[in-house]
Parts: structure tokens; sequence; C-alpha cells
């Protein structure tokens, strides 16, 4: 296997982000930013976001979750909490969360804090899920090794008969997770590869942007 890719180009010319339309708040500019994603189309999921996690192997790791909620508090999502970021964020809150929005040739990375969100909130959640995605979420041990799809499969035909004629409670080991920011990073690309990037950093509960070469 042995494939150059070094004639991938792509001039970056859809935007700019200047300092003197800056938002006093990193949210604002979060979702004026994800709004703006949104109306322009051709973004299947724009809740769609990388979490990076360390590992109890020390390895760094990042995959797809999709964001569901987010306020002045933070950006929520949902998952099991035994599965391989479960334990790894039990084990290291600190966590990063990234957007590549290239409709707009846009990026979001946020440094943060995890926490488990209340119980309420995500039993709320659970309720709001499609039948098939709640059966789901007890049918699989996320990230433990499985000898076939097929087991998965009829797991889930086990539970779809349990559950036919009664409510599908919340798995006690899943639930909602909220990233509580301490610095965004906001990526504009521009021509020449003089991308703007403008930095947000929480200084004693207020914010400071800055901007960093590229």
């Amino acid at each position: 296997m042995n494939r150059d890719l070094t004639n991938y180009r792509k001039s970056y010319e859809k935007s700019i982000l200047d300092e003197k339309n800056l938002p006093d708040s990193p949210f604002e500019l979060f979702s004026r930013w994800f709004s703006e994603v949104e109306n322009a189309g051709g973004v299947e999921e724009a809740n769609a976001m990388t979490i990076s996690t360390i590992g109890t192997d020390g390895f760094p790791k990042g995959r797809i979750v999709l964001l569901k909620h987010y306020d002045k508090n933070g950006f929520v999502f949902y998952s099991n909490f035994l599965s391989e970021k479960g334990r790894s964020m039990a084990n290291n809150n600190k966590v990063c969360l990234s957007f590549f929005w290239p409709n707009l040739e846009r990026q979001i990375i946020i440094k943060g804090i995890v926490e488990k969100i209340n119980e309420e909130q995500s039993i709320a959640y659970f309720k709001s899920r499609p039948i098939g995605s709640q059966l789901g979420a007890w049918a699989s041990k996320q990230s433990e090794r499985i000898e076939s799809r097929e087991i998965l499969e009829a797991k889930l035909k086990s539970l779809e008969k349990e559950y036919s004629k009664k409510e599908i409670p919340k798995p006690p080991f899943w639930g909602g997770y909220c990233v509580k920011p301490v610095e965004f990073e906001f990526w504009q690309g521009r021509a020449n590869r003089l991308h703007d990037r403008i930095r947000y950093k929480d200084i004693e509960m207020n914010w400071k942007a800055d901007r960093l070469s590229p």
C-alpha cells in the first residue's frame, strides 16, 4: 500500500474571523456558527463532534458522538458509562471536543471537564429516543468483545419480545455527560494557509480572547 496524496489541494476563502466582530462569550460565537452551518446546508449532522479522551492505557483516542444539548453550562451527549470512553472519562475527566464543518471551512476545538448530568435529565432524554435506540442501549455491552453480529441481533429480538407491552426503562449504565469548557478555539480557513484562529480562555471566571498564529 503506497499512495501519494500531496496533490490534494484546497484554497479556503469562504469567510473570515475578525476580532472586531467577536462576542464576549465563546458560547455566543459557537451558537452563531452552529446556526450558520445548519442554514448553509451540505452537512447532514452538524451536531456530530469528535470527543477525545485519555484511555486507561495512556493513549489518546477520538471518536464521533452526537451533541444533544448546549447552553452556557456546557455541551451534553449520551453514552454507555461502561464503554471504553466511559471508563476513560471516569479515570481522567479532562476531554476535548472538536467540530469540523467543511461546508463553511470551519473548526471548533473545546477543552473541558466532563461530568455526568443528573439522572432525571438522562431519563427524560432516554424516553424521547426511538424504541429501537432504547432497546439498543440494553442490547449492547458497548466496547466489549463479541463473537458475532448474530449474537447482538438475537439479543435485540429477545428484548423486543420482553418489552413488547411495557415501558422500556433507562439502563442504569447509560446516561448523559456534560463537558464544561475551559477553552475554545475557533478556526476559520483562509487563503494561503493563513487561517484565522481565535482562542477564548476562561481566566478567573471571565473569557479572554486572543489570536493565534496559523
